[in-house]
Formats: C-alpha cells, sequence, structure tokens
C-alpha cells in the first residue's frame, strides 16, 4: 500500500513538473522575465533628458530605400515620462533602459524582404536589407549600418563584458551592439535588437 501511494505522489509530481516545463518554454519568446528585466535596468539605468538639444547630420532615405546627401535635423530629445508614454514596455525597456530581448524570438530576425529598417523612437533610418545576413545568434544581423552617420558607437563594461554599443544618433536610443566577426566586406556584425526597429518595405519609400 505504502508502494502505491508512493507510486501515485510520483507519478502526479511528475505530471506537474512536465506541465511546468511547457509553461516555462511557452513564455520564453515573450517579454523578459521580470528579473531579468529588473537586472537589467539596475545594470544600464534608464537614459535621462539630460542630452543636450541641438542638431546631428544625417542621411534620411529616399526613393527605393536609397540614401539622400547628409543634412542637419534636429535631435529628438524626451523625458523618461515622455518616452514611457510613446512606447510600448517592451520598447522603452530596450531602446530606452538598454535591455536586450530573449534570442531568435524578435520579430524582424527573420524578416527577408528588401527595405529599411527604422529607429522605433525617431523613425531615423538605421539598417538596410542589403548588409542583413544570417548570424546563427538569433538576432537580426548586419554587416553595414544605412549610413555610418546615423549611428553612434560608446564603449559598454556592463555585465562585467567589454563591448561596443550602437545608439541611433539622433535620439540615442539603445540598438544593440557591433562586434569585430562580422563578414566581408567590413567584417563586422551589428546585432540588434528587434524592438528597437520597424520595417518598411522600399516599395514604399518615396
Amino acid at each position: 500500500m505504502i508502494l502505491r501511494c508512493l507510486g501515485k505522489n510520483v507519478s502526479r509530481l511528475a505530471r506537474v513538473s512536465i506541465v511546468a516545463a511547457v509553461a516555462l518554454l511557452t513564455v520564453a519568446c515573450g517579454s523578459a522575465t521580470r528579473h531579468d528585466a529588473e537586472t537589467s535596468l539596475r545594470s544600464n539605468p534608464p537614459m535621462s533628458d539630460s542630452s543636450s538639444a541641438g542638431t546631428v547630420v544625417v542621411r534620411l532615405a529616399g526613393p527605393g530605400g536609397a540614401p539622400k546627401p547628409p543634412e542637419a535635423v534636429a535631435k529628438v530629445v524626451k523625458s523618461d515620462a515622455e518616452w514611457k508614454r510613446l512606447l510600448t514596455p517592451e520598447q522603452y525597456r530596450i531602446a530606452r533602459g538598454r535591455g536586450t530581448e530573449p534570442a531568435f524570438c524578435g520579430g524582424l530576425l527573420a524578416n527577408k524582404e528588401q527595405g529599411v529598417y527604422f529607429c522605433v523612437c525617431c523613425s531615423l533610418p538605421l539598417f538596410s536589407s542589403k548588409s542583413k545576413f544570417e548570424s546563427g545568434t538569433g538576432w537580426p544581423s548586419f554587416y553595414a549600418p544605412f549610413a555610418a552617420e546615423n549611428i553612434v558607437e560608446h564603449e559598454d563594461r556592463t555585465l562585467g563584458m567589454e563591448r561596443t554599443e550602437i545608439l541611433c544618433v539622433r535620439c540615442d536610443a539603445h540598438l544593440g551592439h557591433v562586434f569585430p566577426d562580422g563578414p566581408p566586406p567590413t567584417g563586422l556584425r551589428y546585432c540588434l535588437n528587434s524592438v528597437a526597429l520597424y520595417f518598411t518595405p522600399n516599395t514604399e519609400l518615396k
């Protein structure tokens, strides 16, 4: 009788464990867990509104996704409260809080359409499908930006690592990181968060 009861309890525990595992797998590609989000925000505090306003020289997207000549545009500077109102919680966590989306879960990872990837915060063109490649890392990867003028690089020593962070030059949105292990002709891999971008096909760019 004791063995029979033990057998039933073990079976019940096994079923509970399986259900729990399935639940964890189901949410793996959703937003980051609360613990991960809190850890990210502690390590990388949200960008403040202390940046001085001014202008930056960038290249906008022309017909068919071709870069236009360089031109001066106003910087986009907003308070954290404004960004929280304009962005979704996940967009804010990543683009303003320097977070990272889970690997292999980004909405733009498998996109193979021809077009341009724009900043979700200020609509500056940042990357083109022409330089997109499959890196196998789980994040959208490019070997070059849409225009060198449109991004800025910062040294990132958070999480015990030395990396190069890439930001939107117009609004300072966090985009991801760049690594020296990409394909020719640049040898670079710009590793991006899908949620920090939105995509527009070349056919819609006039």
